[in-house]
């Protein structure tokens, strides 16, 4: 492909992905990065699987139910390239070893299911001039956004502002597979864009997918000037 040729499929091989979450996002992210011919996977996720993933998180299989979804994730990776080094992390990713991962990762993506731990993690990634590829899913409806350290736009915070982790969930609002999984998906997309040199246009930018009228939107986003995380690093 001209728009990667041999030196991105280079930058590819020798690049190290943080993926924080193996739901409906991070299963096919993770999938499509490895398959790709990422490096190192670093997978992180405290949580087994359960049959109702099952629907949407398709990393796992039946047989995977009550097993740690880092060690089912594990499993299907190696199978499919078994040249990816796949790291797993069996807890919640907090504090100085959250700090010490964003700072090994070329690309972090936050696949995970709450505000608490989304601002967490972007924090991270400002103060170690990390890229993130966030995304989020719930019914129909999906998003997702990029941060480039190097670009003078907007982080998460940025959109977000203070608010609290009292958001709708999935658990109970529920989700259809194909939104989260074009989410995670996309998500793949963008970190290989970003590995490869290509990611350039995607910082400021709000991607917005409407499943029930296949419509998508993009919103260019500008940076808070009084952002509590990244108003310091303009």
């Amino acid at each position: 492909m001209a728009h990667i040729g041999p030196q991105g499929q280079r930058r590819i091989s020798s690049s190290s992905v943080l993926i924080i979450g193996l739901g409906g996002l991070g299963s096919p992210a993770a999938i499509y990065l490895a398959t790709a011919g990422v490096g190192e996977l670093v997978i992180s996720d405290f949580d087994v699987v359960e049959e109702s993933n099952l629907q949407r998180q398709i990393i796992h299989a039946s047989s995977s139910v009550g097993q740690l979804k880092t060690e089912s994730a594990r499993r299907t990776l190696q199978t499919l390239n078994p040249a990816c080094k796949v790291v797993t992390l069996e807890h919640e990713l907090a504090g100085e070893e959250l700090t010490l991962a964003v700072q090994k990762a070329d690309v972090v993506l936050d696949c995970s299911d709450n505000f608490d731990t989304r601002f967490a993690v972007n924090r991270a990634c400002v103060n170690h001039a990390t890229p993130l590829v966030s995304a989020a899913a719930i019914r129909l409806e999906g998003q997702m956004m990029c941060y480039l350290p190097a670009v003078d736009a907007p982080c998460y915070q940025c959109l977000y502002g203070d608010l609290q982790d009292d958001a709708p969930t999935c658990a109970a609002e529920g989700i259809l597979g194909p939104v989260v999984g074009a989410m995670g998906t996309l998500q793949a997309l963008s970190a290989l864009l970003i590995l490869t040199g290509n990611g350039g246009h995607l910082p400021g930018q709000l991607t917005l997918f409407d499943g029930l009228t296949m419509e998508w939107r993009k919103l260019k986003l500008t940076r808070d000037p009084n952002c509590p995380v990244c108003a310091s690093t303009a």
